[in-house]
Formats: C-alpha cells, sequence, structure tokens
C-alpha cells in the first residue's frame, strides 16, 4: 500500500525539492520535509533505493534541500527532514543521501539544526527530533535530547493534573487534542533512530508514564466499527493513524501485558479496517480525504496526508514483524450487552475541570465522545462538548456552529455557550443501568474562550439511557440582562457514498427524534436549512445536507431569581451502513 501511495505521490516533488499541490490546494512550507521522511521510511522498511524508475536517494537529497532552504524556516518541517535523512544511516560518513548532498546544503543543514528553540506544545516534539538528528550527525558533541524531553514531561505536569498532554494555544487552557498522541507517537520514532541507543532505554520509562494513559483510552475510545480519536480539528484520517501507531508502538515496547494483547490486537484491526475503507482509494490506491463530500482540516493537505499515511504503513510494516501480530483474526472479546460511561478527566483543578466522557450502548451500537476541552481560541464545532458519533451526531467540520448546544448572545457581540470548561464535574449510574454526566460553569464564557464576569452560570447534565440521550441546561443570571438571541441546532448528515464501512452506523428514516421537553426561551423551530449544495457542511466521513434551528431572535430579559431551563430529548433512529 505504501510503495502504491509513494508512487502515485512521486510526481509531485519538484526539480528544486517542493511539493506540487493537487489541484484547489495551496501548498505548505514543511510539505518536502513530511516527503523526506515518507521516502526516509520506505527505504528503511524496504531497503529499496528505486521506485517506478525514481531515485529515491536523489529525492529525498532534493526534498531535504528545499527544507533546509525554506524562509522562514519551518520547524516541523526540518524537524521530518532531519528524521528522512537519518533514515538512511546513522552517521554522516554511511548516509547514502548525505553523500549526494553539495556543501552548500550540508552546511545549512549543521545551521538550521543548531538553532535551538523552546516550546510548550507539540512543537517540542520537533526540536526532540532536531536534537536526536544534530547529535546523531556528529553536528553537536552534547547530546540535549533527555533534557528537552524532561522539559517536555515538565509542562504536562504543570498543566494537567493527570498527566495528559496540554497543547499550549490561547484561550482557557487545556487544549487536549488528538495532538497529545501525534507527539509521543513522533518522540518514540525520533528516538529509534537515536545514534545512541542507550538514551532511547533511559527515556523510554519517562514516555511510557504518560503514553499509557492514551493506550488505557483506547478499548472505551474505540467504536465497533473502527472508528478511533473522533474530536477535535485534527480527527478524521489522523484520528485513525496516529491510535494505530501508538498501539503498535506499545505492543513493540512492552507496555500492553501479555493478557490484554488479544484485545489491543483486535483494536488494531478494526482501526485499520476503518482507515483502510473510509480514507483510501482502493482502485488507485492513494489516501483520499477530500472532495465534494467531505473535508478535512485545511492543514493536513492531501499531499501531506498521502507522505504522512505511506511513512505510517512503513513503519506499521516494521513495527506488525516486531510484536508478531498473529496472522488469523483475532477471537474478538465477549460483546458486552450494558452500556458503559466513564469520564477521563484531562485536568482538574480550582480553576477549571476539562476531560472526555465516553458512553457505548452496544444494543444500538451509539458510542458517543462528550470533549470539555478548550479549542485554543479557534471557535469550531468539532471540539465542543455534545455528543460526537459521526453517521448519528454529525458536525460541520472547521466551521463553528452551536451543535447541540444553547448559544445565548448577550448585548451586540457576547456570544456564549456551555463549552471548553467546568466545575465539579460528575459522572455516575442513574436508574436503571443509565449514565449521566454534568458540569457547572459558574462564569459564562463567550465562544472565543474569554470567560464573562457577574453575567451568569449555567449546570449542564447529560443523561443516557440506551440508545436515549437528554440534555439539561440551566441558566442563571446574577444581575437583569437583555438576551438578544438564543440558538441551538441540530445537523443531518450521510455516510459517504464509497468510501465506507459495511455496519458502520447511520442515521434511519426518523432521524434523531429530537423532542423538546422544556423552553424557557420560548424559541421555536425554523424552516430546514438544506446545505447538500455548500462545500462548508461537510464532516470528515461524509455530507451534512440538513441544519436545524432552533432560534428566538427577539429579546428576552433575563432577571436574577429565575432559572432559564433548555431540556431536549433524542432516541436516535440508528440504522446500520450495508454492503
Amino acid at each position: 500500500m505504501a510503495r502504491t501511495m509513494l508512487a502515485h505521490n512521486l510526481t509531485s516533488i519538484q526539480p528544486e525539492g517542493t511539493i506540487l499541490p493537487v489541484e484547489g490546494e495551496l501548498s505548505r512550507p514543511d510539505e518536502p520535509g513530511h516527503a523526506a521522511l515518507a521516502l526516509g521510511e520506505y527505504y528503511r522498511a524496504t531497503s529499496a533505493t528505486t521506485l517506478k524508475g525514481y531515485d529515491l536517494v536523489d529525492l529525498t537529497a532534493r526534498c531535504i534541500t528545499a527544507q533546509m532552504f525554506t524562509e522562514p524556516a519551518a520547524e516541523n518541517g526540518l524537524a521530518y527532514a532531519s528524521l528522512g535523512l537519518l533514515c538512511f544511516g546513522p552517521s554522516k560518513e554511511r548516509n547514502l543521501v548525505w553523500e549526494r548532498l553539495v556543501d552548500e546544503t550540508r552546511a545549512r543543514i549543521d545551521k538550521q539544526l543548531l538553532h535551538r528553540s523552546d516550546y510548550d506544545n507539540h512543537w517540542q516534539a520537533f526540536n526532540v527530533a532536531k536534537a536526536v538528528a544534530r547529535f546523531s550527525f556528529g553536528l553537536s558533541k552534547k547530546d540535549e535530547t533527555s533534557r528537552l524531553i524532561e522539559r517536555m514531561v515538565e509542562r504536562i505536569n504543570d498543566t494537567s493534573s493527570t498527566g495528559f498532554f496540554d497543547d499550549a494555544a490561547p484561550g482557557i487552557g487545556g487544549n487536549f487534542s488528538l495532538y497529545g498522541v501525534m507527539t509521543y507517537v513522533f518522540i518514540r520514532s525520533s528516538l529509534q533512530l537515536h545514534a545512541n541507543s542507550g538514551v532511547r532505554d533511559r527515556k523510554l520509562p519517562t514516555l511510557r508514564t504518560y503514553a499509557e494513559k492514551y493506550i488505557k483510552m483506547m478499548p472505551d475510545l474505540v467504536r465497533g466499527d473502527g472508528l478511533g480519536w473522533a474530536f477535535g480539528r485534527y480527527s478524521g484520517a489522523y484520528g485513525q493513524m496516529h491510535c494505530i501507531s501508538l498501539i503498535l508502538q506499545g505492543l513493540r515496547d512492552g507496555w500492553i501485558a501479555e493478557d490484554q494483547k488479544p484485545k489491543y490486537f483486535d483494536i488494531l484491526r478494526r482501526l485499520f479496517l476503518f482507515f483502510y475503507q473510509t480514507y483510501l482509494d482502493q482502485e488507485h490506491g492513494f489516501l483520499d480525504m477530500r472532495d465534494n463530500e467531505r473535508t478535512a482540516n485545511p492543514h493536513h493537505t492531501t499531499r501531506i496526508a498521502n507522505f504522512d499515511a505511506a511513512r505510517f504503513l512503513c513503519q506499521w510494516s516494521r513495527l506488525a514483524k516486531t510484536v508478531q501480530m498473529p496472522a488469523a483474526p483475532i477471537k474478538p472479546e465477549p460483546v458486552r450487552t450494558n452500556p458503559t460511561g466513564r469520564f477521563v478527566i484531562f485536568d482538574k483543578s480550582n480553576r477549571k475541570e476539562q476531560g472526555l466522557f465516553l458512553y457505548r450502548d452496544p444494543s444500538s451500537g451509539i458510542h458517543a465522545q462528550i470533549p470539555l476541552v478548550s479549542s485554543g481560541k479557534v471557535p469550531s464545532a468539532d471540539t465542543l462538548p455534545f455528543p460526537h458519533c459521526p453517521g448519528v451526531f454529525d458536525w460541520p467540520c472547521n466551521v463553528y456552529a452551536p451543535i447541540m448546544l444553547p448559544e445565548l448572545t448577550f448585548g451586540d457581540d457576547t456570544v456564549t455557550i456551555p463549552a471548553y470548561y467546568g466545575k465539579n464535574c460528575v459522572t455516575g449510574l442513574g436508574l436503571r443501568n443509565s449514565f449521566y454526566f454534568r458540569y457547572e460553569q459558574p462564569e459564562l464564557i463567550t465562544k472565543d474562550e474569554e470567560l464573562t464576569k457577574n453575567l451568569g452560570s449555567v449546570k449542564v447534565q447529560w443523561n443516557f439511557a440506551g440508545p436515549s440521550i437528554s440534555c439539561e441546561f440551566a441558566y442563571t443570571v446574577k444581575q437583569q440582562v437583555t438576551l438578544t438571541k438564543f440558538r441551538y441546532m441540530l445537523a443531518i448528515a450521510a455516510p459517504h457514498s464509497r468510501y465506507r464501512v459495511a455496519g458502520s452506523l447511520a442515521l434511519g428514516e426518523q432521524a434523531h427524534r429530537c423532542t423538546v421537553q422544556k423552553d424557557d426561551f420560548q424559541a421555536s423551530w425554523q424552516e430546514t436549512e438544506v446545505v447538500s449544495d455548500d462545500s462548508r457542511y461537510c464532516t470528515n466521513y461524509g455530507k451534512i445536507h440538513y441544519l436545524q434551528h432552533l432560534v428566538r431572535d427577539h429579546p428576552l430579559i433575563m432577571r436574577p431569581g429565575n432559572v432559564y431551563r433548555l431540556i431536549v430529548n433524542f432516541e436516535p433512529d440508528v440504522a446500520r451502513i450495508e454492503e
């Protein structure tokens, strides 16, 4: 698969090493680095220096040269390019690509890798990769790899009470996203290429302490049809690829107990099948993330995604041999019959509480992820705290919309939404094997993650009983205030017409079966908005066709002492995609 994917994208590498974007997209400055690492991993997996008549060593040298001379320097691209160079040999004296580089490029590599910077987000992983390359190539006698990893760990402990990765960004804090998984996967891959294996052995226990937290989430996170990480702006294809990589690395390093391996082998099989059938054009053999039915994050260009997928496939190929993946299908774990609910705490402090609520109902197949996390001040529906369950509860990617959440606007521009943080987060069992998840917001927060002072507060409760879901929002204000607008939205999408997994979830003819039990805002349903032809309204998995709006567009005077409630019930008509 990696061979086919690379063959489709090698023609995009220009003579000067830059990458030609696909039609309708713009290239990114770090693309040559992604291409170089993909070619390097292909060489590590196959020892082949040619593919379809192309000289891979020459192409890698061109990409590395282009990346090193990119202005301004794209540090993520530098990290990918330097690891790509390391893939062809552990030192300058025994490196096929280094031999092809001209003196000017070698001097430029020396200069770029010696430039030191510092980050408190996922870019620190790129610093670690640069340190690995800097020392391994003998450009520096001092190895800073360990110090940089320790510095990253210190910051994890400063920003998360439970050791999850906060991808520091503007906003309230607590941007717990897929990039946490990506960081561990990338650092572990970097350490594998370190010239001094002793450094790798010393740092693995440190990495295990934190990466293991994500590995232990996987049994509750991965849906029955294999859908992996499904919330945040970077999910989709990468939500599958990073999860697969993390589990395979954990199996290789012995981080998964022997009695747990069958369970994780089954999770891997499902994750890969979903990735393969949802994102790969099996007729032509390339990764397809964007068309008129679905989309992806703008940062993930089609070229980057294809080179990244080829790199991951090569790594998975090597790791699968190392961990001795069984050839025969794994006997899946006994199917649970009772619903399960779990709240993964990412951070709990006096200032805020954040986490991820995971609910699974085996009878209907509903498997929802409710993230209560920051969006890094980039408002979008991807990170809002509603039940993310593609096929049943969908949302438009890269677009802000108050999906399944009330949006209250005060004055001209104070737009509040019960998202991003909570206090007193509680989950537990209710009557008849039901679950609840509730949290409070002592101060309302705007969609741009700015706390409002002395405006009001809200209490939120989600209830789950089998396939039935209900939510209650109870607002109080601290002084008399005028609500200028109230809005609540639902999105109805369809699975992709081609790229889909048999048995996956979809909405039946009766859709969400949504009923408003109580509405103190006295809003009314608008005409259903048809967005089938609007390219903005796509998901990572299919097309959004309809938007339903519950709106109050005239003022409401809210008074202190009153509780304003919105209670909405759902009994979705869940169907299964047939072959």
